[in-house]
């Protein structure tokens, strides 16, 4: 027995040794992962697509997939590598060499983007050719390239992108019950100096076409952050069984604008928007089709920044709209910017107060995104992002012509003098200053829905929109849904609700459904 226990031990260690000896063979044998750094990009334009020099942003996205293409990212909560860089009076048909260390101004998604391994991902480049575009990959007018696979193996490590296609527009196909509505805006176009458009999509109700003398109320309609009115098109009515045979017309504006959301509200950076909206898009709206042209029969409703636009032109125009049902709205209440004091010295976006990181956005309680992450990704995307969109609307224009940064983006430090400037969109701040004149023309107005588990923490500051109202002795209905996140809030239930509600308050005005 005790040969047999020798015997073994001798071969287990021998074993031991010899698979040991394998994996540092396997281990020493194996190509270093292929780091970015190792690859360089040569990137040129046609001049069929564009025959001028250029100057703007220029972009490489990569990702593990070839369809679809890597220029439709990044993901929100999945993004893959990619960069940018800025060029002046690049010109058609001269490659531009794109490689970490050979250009000054490089925005790098992550920023540690020299330990990525680009090995097996596929590469493609955007030319930022139209600057009105809030989309970069998929904005109308910028041109990109063919998708090349970066390959650690191959002996070639400069890697050819020829940017030769455009993004077209896209068409809006109306039917019978869906119709785009587009009209210059002299307002907007003024401010921009160039021409700028205002568009929206009009849901026709089931008896239009039957009761030619009739006239509806209607529902305009505003979506969240990359929402347009394309959301509008049908090919059939909406299904309705409201009391007293009440029916809408549905309208589905348009909030896209080149910095993000524009929310609907006048700003420095984006313009008049809310003043086109009620005084040249809407009118027009009432002249083309059969609406009744009255503030009873105007409602308003939207989801995330739909939902915040919605309850901002229901406070800033308490005359002009009949009612608001709003729903998981962005921050009404700036001392809870998602979970941010934006008034409070010494805060920061990237840390709390006891250092540990932001979390910007979670799916069942669990943070995925964080917050330094995500204003690094906008970081290189440049213009036209969630946060940026933000300060958009809410800073005032800096003398560069772009605006306020509310925080450092190095060190995510928040600017109280830039944050103190704000006060003019806080809602909450707004309707309490303000109350003596608003509340009155709110009466029965204000409704506002909200999970208690929003995925991007967004119930704080309607909890304290709540408080506030409640003490100011408002009738307005603020309702907090627990277990509920950003998506699960709209239940068919709550959906059902509202319209329901919509019916309610229009027969307060027109018993009979109609003037």
């Amino acid at each position: 027995m005790a040969n047999s226990r020798r015997f073994l031990r001798r071969s287990a260690k021998t074993l031991l040794f010899f698979f040991a000896w394998l994996l540092f063979f396997y281990l020493s044998d194996r190509p270093a992962p292929a780091a970015a750094s190792d690859f360089a990009f040569e990137v040129s334009f046609d001049t069929a697509i564009h025959d001028k020099p250029f100057t703007g942003r220029v972009y490489l996205f990569f990702s593990k997939r070839e369809a679809p293409a890597p220029r439709f990212g990044p993901n929100w909560f999945r993004p893959e590598p990619f960069l940018s860089t800025q060029v002046k009076d690049w010109q058609p048909g001269t490659p531009l060499k794109i490689a970490p260390g050979n250009l000054e101004d490089l925005r790098t998604f992550p920023k540690s983007f020299a330990e990525v391994s680009l090995d097996g991902l596929h590469a493609q480049a955007v030319v930022r050719f139209n600057p009105h575009e809030r989309e970069v990959g998929q904005g109308a007018g910028n041109g990109f390239s063919n998708v090349v696979r970066v390959d650690a193996k191959s002996p070639a490590k400069t890697l050819h992108l020829r940017v030769d296609q455009l993004v077209e527009p896209p068409k809006f196909k109306e039917s019978k019950w869906s119709k785009e509505v587009v009209m210059r805006s002299p307002l907007l176009s003024d401010f921009y100096g160039r021409d700028v458009e205002m568009k929206a999509a009009v849901i026709l109700p089931a008896s239009y076409y039957d009761e030619p003398q009739r006239l509806y109320p209607v529902i305009y309609q505003i979506p969240g952050f990359s929402g347009t009115h394309f959301h509008g098109r049908r090919n059939e009515p909406v299904a309705e069984n409201n009391e007293e045979g009440v029916e809408f017309m549905r309208v589905m504006l348009d909030p896209n604008c080149p910095r993000g959301h524009h929310v609907f509200a006048d700003s420095a950076n984006n313009g008049p928007v809310g003043q086109a909206l009620t005084e040249e898009l809407i009118p027009h709206i009432d002249d083309e089709f059969r609406t009744i042209d009255q503030p009873a029969a105007r409602f308003l409703t939207g989801h995330s920044s739909g939902g915040w636009s919605s309850l901002w032109l229901q406070v800033a125009y308490p005359d002009f709209f009949g009612g608001t049902w709003s729903t998981a709205p962005d921050p009404v209440d700036f001392r809870d910017f998602q979970q941010i004091d934006l008034y409070n010295d010494g805060e920061n976006m990237y840390v709390d107060h006891d250092g540990q990181k932001r979390p910007l956005a979670r799916i069942k309680n669990q943070p995925v995104l964080w917050y330094q992450d995500f204003a690094d990704m906008e970081w290189a995307l440049d213009y036209g992002g969630q946060l940026h969109s933000f300060e958009a609307v809410f800073s005032p224009r800096g003398k560069d012509g772009k605006p306020l940064s509310v925080w450092d983006r190095e060190t995510g430090a928040v600017d109280t003098a830039v944050a103190k400037t704000w006060e003019n969109y806080d809602i909450r701040l707004i309707l309490a200053q303000n109350w003596q004149t608003l509340g009155p023309k709110l009466v029965g107005k204000i409704h506002v829905f909200m999970g208690d588990e929003d995925t991007f923490y967004l119930n704080g500051a309607t909890v304290r929109l709540k408080e506030a109202l409640e003490k100011l002795g408002s009738d307005a209905v603020v309702e907090i849904y627990p277990g509920k996140d950003h998506g699960s809030l709209m239940t068919p239930e709550l959906m059902a609700r509202i319209r329901g509600e919509m019916v309610a308050a229009f027969l307060r005005e027109y018993p009979l459904g109609g003037p």
